[in-house]
């Protein structure tokens, strides 16, 4: 007879061996994204104000010229992740970096044309929409490299690592930026666009090589959205929150006469890199669809406190409960959705369910735009309350089938 002691001990010493095996890999995956995402903070810390105020134009522009990034990602989602299961997660990494450095050299060539507001506009849409496209086949190709480095075991810690690189890169770069255009000039933050894509190179170094997984029948992107539509759609809506402080929370506080708009977006970034540190095993434990839903309910109340907010500390605070709320949202529908697909065509699937998140993102923006007006910013943020209050409905939904399941499989064995 087995000792259960004995055998809790060796599952224990198994479970330490292998989290510290992919240790490694995790930062480093960690390291890419995080650089990545930094230089989107920088944009989105410099980018509003300089269309807005320096170039002139309306808030409809401004959200165009933020959504149309998100846009470029959804629209090559699909040849991400073909690339990523054809040629290998490294492949399309490298294509990410090169194409996020190239956008870079756009965004300071539109300083050079900033006497012309159209021309200079024009070329920074470009370098948006560049920056999309590298931020897709990078991010798909990292997951893709990282679900085959880790394991199908670990598939969660893939997506809670990349969340944190994601977030805490955006919490970072948005200060960042600001601080680099007070300090020195917009010119300054614009280079470090250009450079840290080289960074991540290097760091991309460190990941060894992994043969890709054996042919099997390639998953149309179309049958991959039609896998994860429902878990895509409740992460599009979560993200609505997230791209109305991202767009529109500089010129709220402007309005306002507010300092701190940059610690708004390091808020929202340090609540959800701190939320998935302490309790990134939740969903596994609880459920995706339980998770999501109580999740959902502190972005809500997140949306609502800057909506209503009486200063900026108080802004602050709702921005930094939005990112509490937001961060085991990607993480909780997203194990659901993977799940659905076998390991080789994994790379299709998660870029399905990204280009939800893009879907959202590149909506919110412009939408957001037209609902603020002439100033309106705070109505901007009722709506990041209603689609997550829609969310949290499909998570109940979810949650309820599950239920249902569950009895049904425990009435077979009675």
């Amino acid at each position: 007879m087995s000792n259960p002691s004995i055998n809790e001990s060796v599952s224990a010493d198994i479970e330490y061996f292998e989290t510290k095996h992919i240790l490694k890999p995790l930062l480093t995956i960690f390291g890419i994204i995080f650089l990545e995402f930094l230089i989107m903070g920088i944009s989105l810390g410099v980018i509003p104000s300089y269309v807005h105020t320096t170039l002139g134009f309306s808030n409809l522009i401004v959200g165009v010229v933020i959504g149309i990034q998100y846009a470029s990602t959804l629209c090559t989602r699909h040849f991400a992740g073909k690339l990523a299961d054809s040629k290998g997660g490294k492949r399309s990494v490298i294509t990410g970096i090169s194409i996020s450095s190239l956008s870079g050299l756009f965004c300071l060539f539109s300083l050079w044309f900033a006497s012309f507001p159209l021309l200079s506009l024009a070329t920074l849409i470009i370098g948006r929409i560049l920056l999309g496209i590298g931020e897709s086949f990078l991010v798909i190709g990292i997951f893709t490299w990282g679900f085959i480095l880790v394991g199908p075991k670990h598939t969660g810690k893939v997506m809670v690592w990349n969340g944190m690189g994601m977030y805490g890169g955006m919490a970072c770069g948005a200060p960042l930026g600001i601080f680099l255009t007070s300090a020195f000039s917009l010119s300054t933050a614009f280079a470090l666009i250009v450079l840290f894509p080289v960074v991540s190179f290097f760091v991309m170094l460190l990941l060894r090589n992994v043969p890709l997984p054996k042919k099997a029948v390639r998953l149309p992107f179309y049958k991959a959205v039609n896998l994860v539509w429902k878990s895509g759609t409740g992460l599009a809506l979560s993200s609505i929150g997230f791209g109305g402080i991202a767009s529109f929370i500089t010129l709220y506080f402007i309005q306002r006469s507010w300092d701190g708009a940059s610690l708004a977006i390091t808020a929202f970034g340090a609540g959800y890199v701190v939320m998935r540190i302490f309790f990134a095993h939740y969903p596994d434990k609880f459920g995706g669809a339980k998770v999501a839903m109580v999740s959902l309910l502190i972005e809500i109340a997140g949306q609502l406190l800057i909506w209503a907010a009486p200063s900026a500390s108080a802004g602050i605070v709702g921005a930094g409960l939005t990112g509490l709320g937001m961060s085991l949202v990607f993480p909780s529908f997203g194990i659901i959705a993977v799940k659905k697909v076998a390991a080789a065509n994994r790379g299709m699937a998660i870029a399905a369910y990204n280009a939800f998140f893009d879907l959202g993102m590149g909506l919110t923006a412009p939408i957001a735009g037209l609902i603020a007006g002439a100033g309106n910013y705070s109505n901007i943020y009722i709506l990041g309350a209603l689609a997550a209050a829609v969310s949290a409905v499909m998570a109940y939904w979810e949650y309820k089938k599950d239920t249902v399941k569950k009895v049904e499989e425990e009435a077979l064995y009675v």
